[in-house]
């Protein structure tokens, strides 16, 4: 699907709604909102150390079963007592959900759960979810070294597996049989025509993940909807909805190449005129696909400056995390502390 003048207008007015103002969603406000990942059970030592680097949000992890109002309140409570802000709350349950992208049985069931888990999120004063629609979870191959003798994720299209939520998934075929492009453009429907007015009324945007990686079929389920630029534009023309918008993870949009149809920084700039760009996983990788190592942030094939000279003259607005952190000696604090270091200096040079 070519990106038309058409189409491009039908997604900024669903963006805008009939008003030209957004229905439900509050403005975000000026700057990038440079954040770290936590899990809900952070130290009081890590909080500490989060404030020192000047990282001023949280993306905070749930467990199963933790997805509750009452846990989202509590999460809230804790994180802002001590000075610091929750962008969102992700659990892994609320994405890659199988039963929903394949149609399996069970699927109503999923989307009448996503539903509250979206109502909760707006209830608790969040306004953004990380949704992500892969039928068969994250590919990888075994870890490999990287610089330093650091150990990293890796794919190689011949040795890589699906994990996700405690599955794997592997094989030519994951689920039994090879599925059809309308097929899942189908079931994308009809959960996405559900899921957008709940989002509206609890004022949530939803940005959406891309495939990782984005190979165009693993275990035979295509990757088309998430896997290119057009697949985005198609997907959001049919939410039509200002509140489904785009995680743009930079490090899997490496890992698609020219396969993707723009580039990580062509992409950036088009999301953000649609108005839906809402948050960036800034991450490198040593090459496109079939094979790729997953790199410190300033070792890959992309200029990490120019792409964030990009997200500044684009005006993001909206939360960047560092992603798939490589592992550094000293533990989490040195790898996370390097990254968001790192980050850091880019945006403060982008920003000059």
């Amino acid at each position: 699907m070519e990106m038309t003048r058409r189409t491009f207008s039908a997604i900024a007015a669903a963006a805008l709604g009939p008003t030209g103002i957004a229905k439900s969603l509050a403005p975000l406000a000026p700057g990038i909102k440079i954040s770290v990942q936590v899990d809900e059970t952070v130290s009081d030592e890590d909080l500490t150390w989060i404030k020192q680097m000047g990282i001023e949000y949280l993306n905070v992890q749930t467990g199963s079963g933790r997805a509750t109002l009452e846990n989202f309140l509590a999460i809230r409570k804790r994180v802002e007592g001590t000075g610091l802000k929750v962008w969102n709350i992700s659990n892994n349950d609320n994405r890659n959900i199988e039963e929903i992208t394949l149609n399996l049985p069970g699927r109503d069931e999923k989307i009448e759960w996503l539903k509250q888990y979206i109502r909760d999120t707006g209830k608790a004063g969040i306004g953004y979810i990380t949704y992500a629609h892969m039928a068969n979870g994250i590919w990888s191959s075994d870890p490999e070294t990287i610089r330093g003798g650091g150990k990293a994720r890796s794919f190689h299209l011949k040795t890589a597996k699906g994990y996700w939520n405690g599955k794997v998934y592997e094989g030519p075929l994951t689920h039994a049989r090879a599925y059809s492009k309308e097929e899942l453009w189908d079931n994308y429907t009809y959960f996405i025509r559900q899921i957008a007015p709940v989002a509206e009324e609890a004022g949530v945007r939803i940005g959406i993940h891309p495939d990782d990686p984005p190979v165009p079929v693993l275990g035979g389920i295509p990757r088309h909807i998430f896997g290119t630029f057009d697949g985005y534009v198609r997907a959001l023309e049919i939410a039509n909805s200002p509140n489904i918008g785009v995680c743009l993870c930079c490090g899997t949009w490496m890992e698609g190449g020219t396969g993707m149809g723009k580039n990580a920084f062509e992409a950036a700039r088009a999301f953000a005129k649609m108005g839906k760009l809402w948050k960036i996983h800034f991450r490198n990788v040593s090459s496109p696909i079939p094979d790729f190592v997953e790199t410190y942030i300033d070792n890959g094939y992309t200029d990490m400056g120019k792409l964030m000279k990009t997200l500044v003259e684009i005006d993001f607005r909206g939360n960047l995390i560092a992603d798939h952190v490589p592992a550094m000696a000293g533990a989490r604090q040195s790898s996370w502390s390097y990254s968001m270091g790192y980050i850091r200096a880019l945006y403060n040079s982008a920003l000059d």
